[in-house]
């Protein structure tokens, strides 16, 4: 352990400057004691490591001084290789980067832990992107995050052209961001108006023009608070309708797949025997409109309560059939 610590130490070091010794403790849950005494320990191996008294003193490496020790485990090597969903890099433009990047580490890991690293790459694969959301009609390419990233890295006010789902025109705002967020493949920028935390999809960003003026953030709060802000505002739904569906036994994977995100419990095992035809299924949905969505598996799945959730599938199986039903003689 002590090793360990003695090597997030030097690295810590290395890539931040000098350090005070309070952060360094908060970091590596220790006490500011223990810190001083690795620092120590460092100094006696020969670690060209001093320590600075005063308001803008730390810890700190003399200038120069670099170690090629990676100080990386096999498991935070095989870690490190878990980077097959390269989605996320090339909206950035960083996907050339990543595979480079991949290239050195794997150049500077001890050999033990290269083939280990290099399988990892190969046997996992993260695909953030949900279930029937590929890409868009026509191969359209996907947000260009490009002037987004510009102001958050600035540290600029962004003014922003934007599209709200289901609104009749675009909207114009000021904004000041934080940083830019992806949640299962899509993009977010995360950014005050008026003092209040607000979400915009990439994807709705119709026009986008950095500020001369400085970004005008809340104290105190960085990205990951204003993320989970509104984190915490999406995922607190409305109270949601209880909806009992059954599904046709062969389709059970397929439903679960594509609507598991709405089912409340798992399907009793009880009725999964070769006897029974249908399974039951308990789910949830915002409005009993929202039942529409079941059309997609047609017949091989019946809604069974409430009766206004029926009631809204008979009315869009009725409109269907007055749109398709044959005209001719």
């Amino acid at each position: 352990m002590k090793a360990d610590r003695l090597l997030s130490i030097l690295l810590l070091l290395q890539t931040r400057g000098r350090v005070s010794a309070t952060e360094l403790a908060e970091r590596l849950e220790v006490s500011v004691r223990t810190i001083y005494r690795d620092v120590d320990s460092l100094s006696a191996a020969g670690v060209p490591v001093f320590t600075e008294r005063g308001r803008h003193g730390g810890i700190g490496l003399l200038p120069g001084y670099r170690t090629d020790v990676t100080g990386l485990t096999a498991d935070e090597a095989k870690a490190l290789f878990v980077l097959s969903a390269r989605g996320a890099h090339s909206d950035l433009g960083l996907d050339g980067a990543l595979g480079s990047a991949l290239r050195k580490v794997m150049a500077a890991l001890p050999a033990p832990h290269r083939p280990a690293a290099e399988r990892t790459s190969e046997r996992i694969l993260v695909d953030p992107a949900r279930w029937m959301q590929g890409a868009a009609p026509g191969g359209a390419p996907g947000p260009d995050l490009g002037e987004l990233q510009y102001a958050v890295f600035a540290d600029r006010r962004l003014r922003l052209r934007y599209r709200h789902g289901g609104a009749p025109g675009p909207v114009e705002y000021t904004v000041d961001p934080y940083g830019l967020v992806n949640k299962a493949g899509v993009w977010y920028l995360v950014a005050d108006l008026h003092g209040e935390p607000r979400l915009f999809r990439a994807d709705r960003v119709l026009a986008a023009e950095t500020a001369e003026e400085a970004v005008r953030r809340r104290a105190g709060v960085g990205l990951g608070d204003a993320w989970a802000v509104l984190r915490e505002q999406v995922e607190r739904l409305p109270v949601e309708v209880p909806v009992r569906v059954r599904v046709r036994r062969g389709r059970l994977d397929m439903f679960l797949r594509i609507h598991g995100g709405r089912v409340t419990a798992p399907p009793p095992e009880a009725v999964l025997g070769p006897a029974e035809d249908w399974v039951e299924v308990a789910m949830a949905f915002p409005a009993p409109a929202a039942v529409r969505s079941l059309l997609a598996l047609g017949a091989d799945v019946e809604v069974l309560a409430p009766p206004a959730a029926r009631r809204e599938l008979a009315r869009a199986a009725a409109e269907a059939l007055r749109l398709y039903q044959d005209q001719g003689p």
